[in-house]
């Protein structure tokens, strides 16, 4: 029998909190798994949507967090209204990446 393929990656997400003056804040760690890769996704959504590269970062980040978990969820009432909405902003989102990207 052939074992199955886990085309699963994983990371870990880590918040740390920045207090003026001191040390340390609170922080906020945990894992996830996702079928995309989140570093592609980065890169892809800097050199394509026109964003500035912290905002790019921080738009595919919260994507790749949000996004399998509304699909998993979707018919969720907390979704429901949101999902199409969602669908559309993906769905363009993933259009202008790709055609930034193949013009380059």
């Amino acid at each position: 029998m052939i074992p199955k393929i886990n085309r699963e990656n994983r990371y870990c997400i880590t918040v740390e909190e920045q207090i003026s003056g001191q040390d340390t804040g609170k922080t906020l760690s945990f894992e996830f798994q996702d079928r995309e890769d989140l570093f592609n996704a980065v890169e892809n959504i800097k050199k394509g949507s026109g964003l500035e590269a912290p905002l790019a970062t921080r738009v595919a980040v919260a994507l790749r967090l949000l996004g399998p978990v509304m699909m998993q969820n979707r018919k969720h009432p907390l979704f429901l209204d949101f999902m199409p909405h969602f669908k559309t902003f993906m769905n363009n989102l993933k259009s202008t990446v790709k055609q930034t990207i193949t013009a380059k």
